[in-house]
């Protein structure tokens, strides 16, 4: 059984979604231990344990230590199975984060897996439902990857109630470099059960400082009713990407600046894809072989990510830093 240390690198859920991942492609056991050791609560919440209950459902794994604020689990894969499955997250637990545990392992499923999941489709510290759907899906497209989602319903912090279906077809990945895309910057600005004024305010207030940085736009808007009440907006070209989301006594025009702000410095860099896709693609590159791209720096998660693959696949990431970038890349 393969040891993973949970604390490596950037010590949070990150570690915990790939290697569950890669276990079940490689059908290695693996036990991971300190797991989200350096956090204020560590230990497994509440989405990553739909996660890793999904996971071990799709792959009839044998799993212990899936209970709430567990550092350790063992995780035994036998074979990754189709099917349609129904996940409830539960309040607004990140459904693109637990996307993120299950998609580089449903390549190598028997046959279709068709997943419909409830929680958040825009809350902190994960990517909104827009950025996966413009800007993953876009990448991993160009690797081999066979997989749509559609949003059926928004959902906010904290009562969250989104509802995602996301659709997946058995699939061979090939490599892929990485080179920036020339396109425009587009965006969606939405908003749930308030003022239709308000994403129209943030995509203006967007549209206008990509303009004071010589970047043109198109940003649709939605207003809407749904379960939560909330807004966000995203923005993408290419294969890079920002995004902000409303808060309680936060102005529509700071909303529109912050995700501006967010991309500005990925266009500006020229580099082929954003910080955070960069550590998304490390699972699926590392699985495709003969692939590249350059960001404009090495996140934590990037590291962490570039580390767990290595330690399941037969695989070495090489980073090389040059003209302002990095380029990550593997054979």
């Amino acid at each position: 059984m393969l040891e993973i240390d949970g604390s490596y690198g950037e010590g949070g859920g990150q570690v915990v979604r790939t290697a569950v991942a890669l276990s079940a492609v490689t059908g290695s056991g693996i036990r991971i231990t300190k797991i989200r050791k350096n956090r204020q609560n560590p230990g497994l919440k509440q989405q990553h344990l739909k996660a890793l209950e999904t996971a071990a459902r799709i792959c009839e794994a044998r799993v212990s230590g899936l209970f709430q604020g567990s550092t350790e689990l063992s995780f035994v894969p036998v074979e990754i199975k189709g099917g349609k499955y129904e996940i409830d997250i539960g309040t607004a637990g990140s459904i693109t984060l637990l996307l993120q545990c299950l998609m580089p392992a449903l390549p190598f499923a028997k046959e279709k897996v068709e997943l419909t999941i409830s929680g958040g489709t825009d809350v902190a510290w994960s990517p909104t439902m827009d950025y996966l759907q413009r800007v993953t899906f876009k990448a991993l497209e160009r690797l081999g990857y066979a997989g749509r989602t559609v949003l059926n319903e928004h959902g906010y912090y904290p009562k969250g109630g989104g509802e995602v279906s996301a659709f997946f077809e058995p699939c061979r990945l090939h490599g892929f470099h990485f080179l920036k895309e020339e396109e425009g910057i587009r965006g969606i600005s939405h908003a749930s059960n308030l003022p239709a004024h308000i994403p129209l305010r943030q995509a203006e207030a967007a549209r206008i400082r990509l303009l004071e940085a010589g970047y043109p736009s198109q940003i649709e808007t939605k207003s809407f009713k749904a379960f939560s009440t909330g807004s966000g907006i995203t923005l993408w070209a290419g294969y890079l990407g920002g995004s902000a989301l409303g808060e309680r006594g936060l102005p529509a025009e700071k909303v529109g600046e912050y995700a501006a702000e967010e991309i500005i410095p990925e266009m500006n860099a020229g580099a082929s894809v954003d910080i955070y896709l960069a550590d998304q693609l490390i699972p699926y590159m590392a699985l495709a072989g003969d692939s590249s791209y350059t960001v404009r720096e090495l996140s934590q998660h990037t590291i962490t990510n570039i580390w767990a693959a290595e330690q399941f696949l037969d695989v070495k990431f090489k980073i090389e830093e040059k003209e302002g970038h990095f380029k990550v890349s593997v054979d």
